[in-house]
């Protein structure tokens, strides 16, 4: 079972992730961030990866710490889980629609980490949560996990249905890209490592 568990304690937070790549889609625990908390499960459940979180943020600031080092940790769950990445399929894309809104993703589990964003989101918040957050967490989620991310906001006009579009698209992405390739039983890179 590919899985990993990160535990993560700073001054700002002090988070415990646990996450199974062969899972069901199951979200359990809480950010503390009731949006974000909606986005992880819609991530969890259309990758069908399980997360299990734990945190204990410096929410009395703003979610900033909490949603990045969150990123960070899944991140560096997903690296850990994948292991020498044999047999995957490596690439992965999707197009979501939500409602009136695009979304694209396309993810290459190259183990280099690069996070392209292309979405204009108006406003500053949804509830509670900051906007400017949505390109932190994928930005600290591609570092740590080192893979390459191309994130685009097609088009939309409602910022709960743009966002989610892009949570959604990127939970495709990446449950192609780590499917078994029946196909390849080594490293899926001509250089035999990713």
């Amino acid at each position: 079972m590919r899985t990993a568990v990160i535990k993560r304690k700073t001054a700002e937070t002090d988070i415990t992730l646990t996450l199974i790549l062969d899972g069901m889609g199951n979200f359990r625990g809480t950010s503390g961030i009731g949006f974000f908390d909606h986005m992880l499960t819609a991530w969890c459940r259309h990758s069908k990866f399980d997360v299990d979180l734990n945190v204990h943020g410096d929410l009395e600031v703003d979610g900033h710490h909490t949603v990045e080092d969150v990123g960070l940790c899944l991140g560096q769950a997903f690296f850990e889980a994948l292991g020498d990445k044999r047999g995957i399929y490596r690439f992965g894309s999707a197009f979501v629609p939500m409602d009136e809104s695009l979304a694209r993703a396309v993810a290459d589990i190259s183990g280099r980490a690069y996070f392209l964003y292309d979405a204009l989101l108006t406003g500053s918040r949804l509830g509670e949560f900051d906007l400017e957050l949505v390109s932190e967490f994928f930005r600290a989620f591609t570092q740590e996990a080192r893979l390459t991310l191309h994130l685009k906001l097609c088009y939309g006009g409602n910022n709960h249905h743009k966002v989610e579009a892009m949570f959604k698209a990127c939970a495709r992405a990446l449950a192609e890209a780590v499917a078994a390739d029946p196909r390849e039983g080594g490293i899926p890179s001509s250089k035999g490592v990713l």
